[in-house]
């Protein structure tokens, strides 16, 4: 394992889980992210395995999402 950047401003789950996100119950929200090495990746994936806390919940690397805009014409038949 290397050094995991964890920064909540690039996670795609960012709102829906981060309540249940062990860096936002352990540490809040960091401003700047924050970085594990090895050794605090796996005693973070201690705990959240013996159900002491919840587990990482970062989806790094995301683009921001967009609403897309349907088509004026478009009818839901379903």
């Amino acid at each position: 394992m290397d050094v995991l950047h964890v920064d909540c401003d690039n996670c795609v789950a960012r709102g829906i889980a981060c309540s249940d996100c062990v860096v936002t119950v352990l540490l809040g929200t960091p401003g700047r992210g924050v970085d594990l090495d090895p050794d605090e990746q796996a005693a973070l994936q201690a705990l959240a395995g013996s159900g002491l806390v919840p587990p990482l919940r970062l989806i790094p690397g995301a683009r921001p999402v967009r609403d897309v805009q349907l088509p004026q014409d478009w009818r839901d038949y379903a």
